[in-house]
């Protein structure tokens, strides 16, 4: 199992791109249309945010899941007692942003869901039929006009050494949503973990694009994409006392789409979250 590098300008990186989607979970773009200026940008913006005292007059609300969610809230991955090392702040267009860090990061989540819907038709084009026959309407489509996309700007602060022992940055875990585009973070970390349970580095040069599937693709294609374990490590060494800023796009369908027999988007997110102990 090996994550792929693909050149999103290649005539064959649409099925170079599933094919590694199906075998890891994950796949790599580079040459893609998001511009590295604006992703430095917003990870030095959004580091100053972090840093201030500002972050805690958005905190997140309960009921909505937007603003800032402080460390000693953040999230137990499913099947962990630990809470991760990391705040983080969820965007959406209808949501609370900070007024200084509103177009920029507005701009961003425009263009990275602009880029997933082509990703998504790339899925669909090149899944078996009889697993293409399964999806309730084009993957594309499901996303289309949807409120529920989110955008994580992730801080994982440097490490003091005097963390609760067994906490990690994020901890071993599977995404809940269709598809997760992250471009490559400020610091490595991220790993992935193989069938025979090892777990190998994702390919995370700065300027790299990072693709992965969550659940609801599995559970939307009968499992033949599968929704992969992945995890961020703690640094070592020098690491240890760097910042690290991540920015995950999760992709959501409409709460009204139908994933399979069992479940909507609406059920099978407030299923999560509930395990995640963000929601009651």
């Amino acid at each position: 199992m090996q994550v792929l590098v693909v050149d999103y300008t290649a005539k064959d990186a649409a099925e170079k791109f599933v094919k590694s989607l199906h075998e890891t979970g994950f796949a790599v773009l580079v040459n893609h249309p998001i511009k590295q200026s604006l992703v430095e940008s917003i990870y030095k913006n959004w580091q100053e945010f972090f840093l201030s005292e500002e972050k805690h007059a958005f905190a997140f609300d309960p009921a909505k899941q937007d603003g800032y969610f402080s460390s000693e809230i953040s999230e137990t991955a499913k099947g962990h007692s630990k809470k991760d090392i990391k705040e983080y702040f969820h965007v959406y267009p209808w949501g609370r942003i900070p007024a200084q860090l509103n177009d920029e990061i507005l701009e961003y989540y425009r263009l990275a869901s602009q880029l997933a819907a082509e990703l998504l038709d790339w899925v669909e084009e090149y899944s078996p039929t009889d697993v293409a026959g399964k999806y309730s309407e084009a993957l594309s489509h499901m996303i289309k006009e949807t409120p529920n996309t989110l955008l994580r700007i992730l801080h994982y602060p440097p490490l003091t050494g005097d963390e609760e022992a067994g906490a990690v940055r994020a901890a071993s875990h599977e995404d809940i949503n269709l598809l997760t585009i992250l471009p490559a973070a400020n610091e490595p970390g991220l790993q992935v973990q193989r069938q025979n349970g090892e777990w190998i580095d994702v390919p995370s040069d700065f300027g790299n694009l990072i693709i992965n599937i969550g659940d609801m693709l599995q559970e939307t294609s009968g499992g033949y994409f599968p929704s992969t374990s992945h995890r961020v490590i703690n640094p070592t060494g020098k690491g240890s006392d760097k910042s690290r800023i991540s920015l995950p796009l999760f992709l959501h369908p409409r709460s009204e789409v139908i994933l399979s027999d069992k479940h909507t988007q609406a059920s099978y997110l407030l299923e999560r979250l509930r395990e995640l102990g963000v929601k009651v």
